[in-house]
């Protein structure tokens, strides 16, 4: 990234939390100060909880909740395993991982060995070593019988 560029991120970022807060940063800065607080987990705890600052993916739960929903249903053999930045679901193996990516993106990883991928999947390149396949969910309406059959196929591989 260029420093322009560098800037411009930061400058929107500042701008949406001033936006979505009503406050402005340095009363933000004046805020935290007071807080008592140094360590950088105890600050974004109080932000969170007090303040109710989040990281703007909340908006993507209901998504997962189908997803889960419809996996669910495969059998009761999966182990579901949050993780820092998704959540893993296994059986024998991993066979899937539901990651919000963004605000407005939920990503499906897959590992499914011989199936080339087609229509919204995609292969998954480097963006995670365990997963073959990706789906990038933009839309709800991506959330739909073919997402499932994907999921399924790799749920089954996995057993």
């Amino acid at each position: 990234m260029s420093e322009s560029s560098l800037e411009k991120a930061y400058a929107t970022q500042i701008a949406n939390i001033e936006k979505s807060t009503g406050k402005k940063l340095n009363e933000w800065i004046a805020i935290v100060n007071k807080s008592g607080f140094a360590k950088h987990g105890e600050l974004v705890n109080f932000l969170k909880e007090k303040h109710g600052f989040t990281h703007g993916k909340e908006n993507l739960k209901p998504w997962y909740d189908k997803i889960m929903n419809e996996i669910s249903k495969f059998g009761k053999d999966i182990e579901v395993s949050p993780k820092k930045a998704y959540v893993s679901l296994r059986r024998k193996k991993q066979f899937a991982i539901l990651q919000p990516s963004t605000k407005d993106r939920f990503d499906v990883g897959l590992n499914i060995k011989g199936v080339p991928p087609s229509g919204n999947v995609i292969a998954a390149g480097s963006w995670n070593a365990m997963c073959t396949h990706r789906i990038k969910i933009e839309d709800e309406k991506m959330i739909d019988k073919d997402l499932v059959n994907w999921i399924k196929q790799s749920y089954d591989q996995a057993g």
